[in-house]
């Protein structure tokens, strides 16, 4: 019998490998899911604290980054301002847009 962690990462590669977009962290290759609020429909009335872009990714591809780090997602350029494990294996980097 499978236990749950085997899953949970079954299901996480899955995930990251189908719905994920390629961006880079300090110029390495990662897959991570991008949102810019400003770019999203508006759905409802569902407010959240966070108006900056962010980029979630799995733990490990930000063992190495911090604040100041750069990633590169559609071309445009942020600089990450805050990181924030979840606990359940990702972290969501919370990014500026870096003006040219």
């Amino acid at each position: 019998m499978t236990d749950f962690s085997t899953i949970a990462a079954r299901l996480d590669t899955a995930v990251f490998a189908h719905l994920s977009d390629p961006a880079s962290i300090d110029g390495r290759p990662v897959r991570g899911m991008f949102r810019a609020p400003w770019m999203q429909p508006a759905m409802g009335t569902m407010q959240t604290g966070l108006n900056e872009p962010t980029l979630v990714v799995r733990d490990a591809d930000v063992a190495d980054a911090g604040q100041g780090s750069l990633v590169v997602n559609a071309g445009k350029t942020f600089d990450v301002v805050s990181i924030e494990p979840d606990g359940t294996g990702t972290t969501t980097l919370v990014l500026r847009l870096r003006l040219p």
